[in-house]
């Protein structure tokens, strides 16, 4: 007995596909459904016709009386799967397989449309690129939607021309991927499902190296939001970019330790600097702010308007690590310290997470230092 949910003993009965305008899409549904009811034949070849003063045995007799009941039940599913609009043009027609040949004809379109559509599509399909930001999933979907319709249109494609063109036109981020895959694979034995599930792999590791490459971007406006606003603005020297103005009184001097100006500032200093960082014969400028609010000194990273490098004094803030790199820091009282390494450190701004790349570490360094001009 049918349930109110369309079902027959647990079993789900299925949907009858209904005409939308796109005859392709709707043709191969009703083609499915009409085969699930065993009535796709008769659809196709229509009732047996009986030549004039053939006399029929009984088995042949039947047949075609079991034929006439699938047509007519054909004809009802046909009927229910098209809108009244639609049934007005059709009500001549005394058969499915009439009823299938004049929606085909009408929708579908003769030869000369159909190659029309071809040439249409084949355009479609050459143009075809990858856009930025398009995920593998995405574009995969967008190219086998017009391989499809062309082969429904009886163009030509193999799996082969679809391999090949999806390969060209992927974005330049997937160009290494695309050369290891014409190397170690033979693209006529390649199936479109494998090179997806490829793609796939290397799309996710991409996204996970990008989580977590992000560059560590501080501007005045993020670190006093973080900290409070009582401590003003900065402007560096170096490479760190253009003049601001600011309050200076927040400012401690390197040099003399009193508030209101920068070191090399200091009228009690003619030259030099506290404590340069040296690569080669660039100088570079540190600076600090005075943090007005307790805070854990190990927790603070001072921010440099010139030094080439990131410096970090403790080992275990670093998440990636290079043992082997040495090179010198040299103080302003030319002393020097050795660097002993370096890597990447994970910080937290805002609730992110972010990755300070290309780190110094220098054991013994009091204050960890970022370099604006990196």
């Amino acid at each position: 007995m049918a349930t109110e949910s369309g079902s027959i003993h647990g079993f789900v009965q299925p949907s009858i596909p209904k005409f939308d305008g796109h005859y392709d899409h709707w043709s191969m549904l009703m083609e499915n459904f009409m085969r699930s009811k065993e009535y796709w034949n008769v659809v196709v070849d229509g009732i047996p016709a009986v030549a004039e003063g053939v006399q029929l045995t009984e088995a042949q007799k039947k047949a075609i009386d079991d034929a006439k009941l699938k047509d007519m039940k054909a004809k009802n599913y046909l009927f229910q799967a098209i809108d009244r609009s639609i049934l007005e043009t059709i009500l001549s027609k005394d058969t499915a397989k009439s009823i299938w040949d004049s929606l085909k004809q009408k929708y579908q379109g003769t030869a000369r449309v159909q190659r029309a559509h071809r040439q249409a599509l084949q355009k479609e399909f050459e143009m075809l690129n990858m856009k930025m930001g398009e995920s593998v999933n995405e574009y995969f979907a967008r190219t086998l939607a017009v391989v499809n319709k062309l082969r429904v249109n009886k163009g030509m494609m193999d799996d082969v021309a679809v391999i090949e063109k999806i390969l060209r036109s992927m974005t330049p981020k997937f160009d290494y991927v695309v050369c290891s895959i014409e190397e170690s694979n033979d693209l006529d034995a390649l199936t479109i499902d494998e090179l997806q599930s490829s793609l796939l792999v290397h799309e996710q590791r991409m996204k996970a190296h990008v989580v977590e490459e992000q560059a560590l971007k501080v501007t005045f406006g993020e670190y006093s939001g973080d900290r409070g606003r009582s401590r003003g603005g900065f402007r560096g020297r170096g490479r760190g970019g253009g003049r601001r103005s600011f309050d200076k009184s927040t400012i401690e001097c390197y040099y003399c330790h009193k508030l209101g100006h920068f070191q090399y500032e200091c009228p009690k200093k003619e030259t030099g600097a506290h404590a340069n960082y040296m690569e080669g014969s660039e100088e570079m400028l540190l600076m600090a702010y005075v943090n007005n609010k307790e805070a854990r000194i190990e927790e603070m990273w001072f921010l440099d308007s010139g030094c080439n490098n990131h410096m970090c004094g403790k080992r275990e803030l670093f998440s990636d690590f290079e043992g082997n790199f040495r090179e010198k820091v040299k103080l302003g009282d030319n002393s020097s310290m050795d660097v002993m390494g370096k890597g990447n450190v994970r910080m937290l701004v805002n609730g992110f997470v972010h990755i300070i790349t290309g780190v110094f570490y220098v054991p013994g360094l009091q204050n960890s230092l970022i370099s604006i001009g990196s």
